[in-house]
């Protein structure tokens, strides 16, 4: 009997402590935080700055420990957000077309560092769009175009502006339809869509194939991605999110029917934890993929991402080596390296970040203009993530502004 009493008590002990232990999210020093917590801490955070709906993934031990959804899909209708709707994953995009390049890159079919030109039978000014105002013709005299490469696109070291309708310090141009290399390609890192672009543009003559068709190949039907694609799919029209504006006003959806690597992608929550864990893991395990994704390319010391502080340099960020490799930013903190991609899209702000080496991350995906305002502090809160060049990233918090 006594063997049998000290048995039960062992056995409620290990399975109070198991449950204990489930509770908790593990964070990258080491310190936790219980679910009840968590829960409570960021729906304070959406109410407290006007934010529609936000979807927190936390990863542990390489897999999803924790995923929840807050706030609204529709605001207007009071519909609740769920973490298997599909958002517009804005520049999202990249990371996973990162991911691609590099397997292209590591099987031989594309050579990083190759002249885009150099695989092309046709100059690059003299390539025909549908669309005549997304051609490089008059880069006919700027023969820098021809040292453009994979590596520069995806490091966003083209020189190129982010869109040729928004200059370098962030003013909309909508009538700007030419196109300019600002610097040396190579030389300094200015974030371009029109560069992930090109890129684009040469992986599909190399390939023969379409941008759509390399992802559903490569990425989501191995990855079990049911709910994500470049363009948009009859599937997704009864369970997306709508976007909202600062003043929580719905915005329209928009739907594309054109696969565009920099910011297309349709996806959900679900759908691209699955992604970020395949991440994880393989860098976990010292891939070669996930090597050259995350050698980086170009040190970074403009004092912002975006707008006129772009062109101003700082030392702000030497102590996390903040750097770019491939389609994804790169910062060192005491608990190894992190790789980072954010989103950002009318109604959508996105971020995630991984640190392989703890084997954890965090995913935020938002459909409110209000969203990066807590990033901060739900990057603290989840996982202790202090390392995020908030500042950089104009992750300014709602009561500092």
């Amino acid at each position: 009997m006594k063997y049998l009493i000290t048995f039960i008590i062992l056995y409620i002990s290990v399975g109070c402590s198991k449950k204990i232990e489930n509770n908790q999210i593990q964070r990258i020093d080491g310190s936790s935080i219980t679910r009840a917590k968590l829960d409570a801490r960021i729906k304070t955070l959406v109410d407290s700055a006007d934010i529609t709906g936000l979807s927190v993934t936390i990863f542990n031990k390489d897999t999803v420990a924790y995923q929840k959804a807050f706030g609204y899909s529709n605001f207007a209708k009071k519909d609740s957000l769920k973490i298997n709707q599909v958002f517009y994953g804005a520049s999202l995009s990249k990371s996973v077309f990162g991911y691609i390049v590099a397997q292209l890159a590591n099987e031989g079919l594309i050579d990083l560092d190759k002249p885009l030109q150099e695989y092309l039978d046709t100059p690059i000014p003299n390539i025909q769009f549908d669309r005549v105002w997304r051609g490089f013709h008059n880069l006919e005299n700027d023969k820098r175009y021809k040292d453009i490469t994979a590596r520069m696109c995806l490091s966003h070291t083209t020189g190129f502006p982010n869109w040729r309708w928004v200059s370098r310090t962030g003013v909309f141009q909508p009538e700007v339809e030419e196109i300019e290399i600002y610097f040396d390609p190579g030389t300094e890192y200015s974030y371009s869509g029109e560069g992930i672009r090109l890129l684009q543009i040469v992986i599909e003559k190399i390939l023969g194939k379409g941008l759509e068709q390399l992802a559903q190949e490569r990425v989501f039907n191995p990855l079990g991605m049911d709910m994500t694609s470049y363009v948009w799919q009859q599937r997704f029209e009864n369970n997306y999110c709508y976007g909202h504006t600062k003043e929580e006003k719905v915005i329209d959806k928009d739907t594309e029917d054109e696969a565009g690597a920099a910011g297309s992608m349709e996806t959900t929550p679900v759908d691209y934890s699955k992604f970020l864990t395949k991440i994880i893991e393989l860098s976990s395990h010292n891939s070669d993929v996930t090597n050259l994704i995350f050698a980086p390319n170009i040190r970074i010391n403009s004092k912002k991402q975006f707008g006129p502080e772009s062109l101003a340099t700082t030392n702000a960020n030497d102590s996390i080596n903040l750097s770019y490799g491939l389609g994804w930013g790169i910062l060192k903190s005491p608990y190894g390296q992190g790789y980072f991609k954010e989103g950002h899209g009318e109604g959508f702000q996105h971020y995630s970040i991984i640190f392989p080496e703890k084997h954890l991350g965090i995913l935020l995906m938002s459909n409110s203009d209000n969203a990066e305002s807590i990033f901060k502090e739900v990057l603290e809160l989840g996982i202790g993530d202090t390392y995020t060049p908030w500042y950089w990233e104009d992750y300014i918090p709602y009561n500092m502004k």
